[in-house]
């Protein structure tokens, strides 16, 4: 089990209590990625080599489709 420790919250924190984000432990051998507001459920877990190209991924995705909006909130 991951240490509560372990986890960083993300920089670009939704305002507020800073809720609406995604919190990311380094594992050594892998990153996991996990949703701040529901810590207890499922992680995405990356070999460490996949961690970068993967938030490259999602930057560029985010600069052209603009950041995802949540239509429940």
């Amino acid at each position: 089990m991951i240490t509560h420790t372990a986890w960083k919250k993300s920089s670009f924190s939704g305002g507020g209590e800073g809720n609406d984000c995604v919190e990311i432990a380094d594992l050594r051998t892998h990153m996991a990625i996990r949703d701040s507001k529901a810590p207890a459920r499922a992680t995405l877990t990356f070999p460490v080599g996949a961690f970068t190209p993967f938030i490259e991924a999602l930057k560029k995705s985010a600069s052209t489709t603009g950041p995802y909006v949540n239509p429940d909130r």
